[in-house]
């Protein structure tokens, strides 16, 4: 992406490094902080995890974040393009889900370390990446460098996938129920919607 310089009414020509907003500089800071104490949750879990799968899980998305972190500071910091384009997260795992609910025993918060059981890891990975995903749209709404806001956004389907994987193991393991509506509900509310009527564009007559 071509860099321009810009303008501050204040202190006159700002260049590509500074080119960053308050609210950009405060909500990329939450982001990177962020990912960080994720990556550090990552690690801390890593010792406790028992089942093979979910350390794989674990160790893919954990290297993929460490990459994407470094892109997302470079761009930070340059105000320019990164090095390396942010890639695309591939989770390894199929996408069928069990739906219904059958009983289980309620949730506590537990007591001691030796509680902490793969249930626990797998949704302290969730609830992390989903508030990577939450910080990270707010920060690229908020972003006024072009790079950077592109940075961000592209990083948002990766939290969709990585949370994805997760929740897919969580509810292949029991961890993690789905409950269901009815058939009727369900069709009642997909049919409670009709298409919306497009107009033909006619892209012959627009200036060049």
């Amino acid at each position: 992406m071509q860099q321009q310089n810009h303008q501050n009414i204040e202190t006159g020509i700002v260049p590509p490094q500074l080119n960053h907003g308050g609210h950009e500089m405060f909500d990329v800071h939450e982001v990177l902080a962020g990912s960080i104490n994720t990556m550090n949750t990552y690690t801390m879990l890593s010792e406790h995890v028992q089942d093979p799968e979910l350390r794989d899980i674990l160790q893919r998305q954990k290297q993929f974040m460490a990459d994407e972190y470094n892109i997302t500071l470079e761009s930070f910091k340059t105000g320019q393009d990164p090095s390396k384009r942010t890639q695309s997260y591939k989770m390894k795992q199929g996408n069928d889900f069990t739906f219904g609910m059958k009983p289980s025993q309620p949730t506590k918060p537990i007591q001691t370390a030796a509680e902490i059981c793969d249930q626990s890891i797998s949704l302290n990975m969730l609830n992390s990446v989903k508030s990577g995903a939450v910080m990270k749209t707010t920060a690229a709404l908020e972003t006024t460098n072009p790079v950077v806001r592109r940075v961000l956004a592209d990083s948002l389907p990766n939290c969709i996938e990585m949370a994805y994987e997760i929740s897919i193991y969580q509810n292949k393991n029991g961890f993690y129920q789905v409950p269901q509506l009815t058939q009727q509900d369900m069709q009642q509310m997909q049919n409670g919607y009709a298409t919306a009527p497009v107009q033909p564009q006619n892209f012959g007559n627009l200036p060049h």
